[in-house]
């Protein structure tokens, strides 16, 4: 049985770069980012790639179909039994998808979900700062932040209705950061 650890936060949260050092630490702990699926598959210049391509660059989510389709074959397919998997949730219909998913499969167990809490000014710094891609400027961030916001109280309540969901605060040091994490982790498997 897989255990699934959602990590959620706004963009600049720094969600994919604490579990990218939870995993690389913990040889039991494989990490999965969307952004990252959904780039890499962008990026391999597939028609798949790029009609991802159009909703990134606009700041939009990606349909439900591909990115669960994408998720779901990447948590099969983990070499570990324990998988944090950032950057979903990010919409009521994607976490009614995965609810679904899970109630057909067995396999693996929504553990819990983690959202890395930070103020929008802390975002923003971090996201126009890093210039990683077209989605990083002004206009793209504050739709992003929108489409993040939205749906993030029904998110909240949805998960903590049924007690899995930890809110950590993601405005200290990475170290601090991952440390807290890790350690919620732990206490988990």
């Amino acid at each position: 049985m897989k255990k699934l650890f959602l990590i959620i936060g706004a963009p600049g949260s720094g969600k994919t770069t604490d579990a990218e050092l939870i995993a690389k630490e913990n040889e039991n702990i494989s990490h999965f980012s969307t952004g990252d699926m959904l780039r890499a598959e962008v990026a391999s210049g597939s028609e798949l790639g790029k009609e991802i391509e159009g909703y990134i660059s606009n700041g939009l989510i990606v349909p439900i179909e591909i990115a669960i389709t994408t998720i779901t074959n990447a948590i099969k397919n983990a070499s570990t039994d324990v998988i944090l998997l950032d950057g979903y949730p990010r919409s009521i219909e994607q976490m009614d998808a995965l609810e679904k998913f899970l109630k057909d499969d067995n396999s693996i167990t929504l553990t819990s979900i983690i959202e890395v809490e930070v103020s929008e000014a802390t975002a923003r710094e971090r996201v126009l700062g890093r210039s990683r891609g077209v989605d990083d400027n002004n206009e793209v961030f504050n739709n992003r932040m929108r489409v993040y916001l939205e749906p993030l109280a029904q998110i909240r309540d949805f998960y903590k209705a049924k007690n899995l969901l930890k809110v950590i605060s993601g405005e200290g040091t990475i170290k601090q950061i991952v440390s807290e994490m890790q350690s919620f982790i732990n206490s988990k498997i």
